[in-house]
């Protein structure tokens, strides 16, 4: 579900009381974990991590007044969701082997992690995955996803070569090819997702300390049994 909460604090307000322990708990994670430059925002109605224009200028490929959404969190009818550009995008493998090692149930669609509860969540391989993908290697990831829409620095209307290839480029893995279709259909995240376009360099990884999974989830409230998703 979308809000038209102008800032996170308004939009965790609106929630009931559950709900926002639940979101706020994984925000803390989060939070801790996110490379130097992300930003939590509103972005489409939910919780956005974004990477700002002040580091990525022509922001969200579908909307350049935009920034790139690298993930979002979000209290849906049912069930919360989270949204990870770079699980999807190249380490989807990675993320499902790391999360089977921890025993828990990964109830994952198509752009994003859906939970119930704190306890549907493996906090660990979270805390890894955000450590993991890096402003930089998100933007690079990015940038080799979309060249076949238009290659770096290479302008639009500059002529094309002439002569046709002698011989057929290799096949993309499907996982790519499908990928490359959402991002050339132009879904937004949250609204059957896909990304934005990024390009160049990024800040570099400052230290930070990592939040006590232990700790959050000792914070949080345990959820009442929900409702059935739909």
């Amino acid at each position: 579900m979308q809000s038209k909460a102008p800032t996170v604090a308004a939009y965790l307000e609106e929630l009931p009381a559950e709900r926002r322990t639940l979101l706020d708990a994984v925000r803390k994670v989060i939070r801790a974990n996110l490379d130097k430059g992300i930003q939590e925002v509103m972005n489409y109605g939910m919780i956005g991590y974004v990477i700002p224009h002040s580091i990525y200028p022509d922001g969200y490929h579908c909307d350049p007044s935009k920034p790139f959404p690298y993930g979002g969190l979000a209290s849906q009818k049912n069930y919360c969701s989270l949204y990870l550009f770079p699980v999807y995008a190249e380490a989807e493998d990675w993320f499902r082997e790391e999360w089977k090692k921890g025993g828990k149930k990964l109830d994952m669609g198509k752009c994003c992690i859906r939970f119930k509860r704190l306890e549907d969540l493996d906090l660990e391989v979270l805390a890894r995955a955000l450590r993991r993908f890096t402003v930089a290697q998100t933007l690079q990831c990015y940038q080799q996803l979309l060249g076949n829409r238009a290659k770096p620095g290479k302008r639009r209307g500059a002529s094309q070569p002439t002569s046709k290839p002698t011989s057929k480029p290799a096949s993309k893995p499907a996982s790519k090819r499908k990928l490359e279709s959402k991002l050339d259909a132009g879904d937004e995240p949250g609204v059957k997702s896909g990304r934005g376009k990024p390009v160049g360099t990024a800040a570099k990884r400052a230290g930070k300390t990592t939040t006590s999974v232990a700790k959050v989830k000792a914070k949080a409230q345990p959820s009442k049994k929900q409702s059935r998703r739909g």
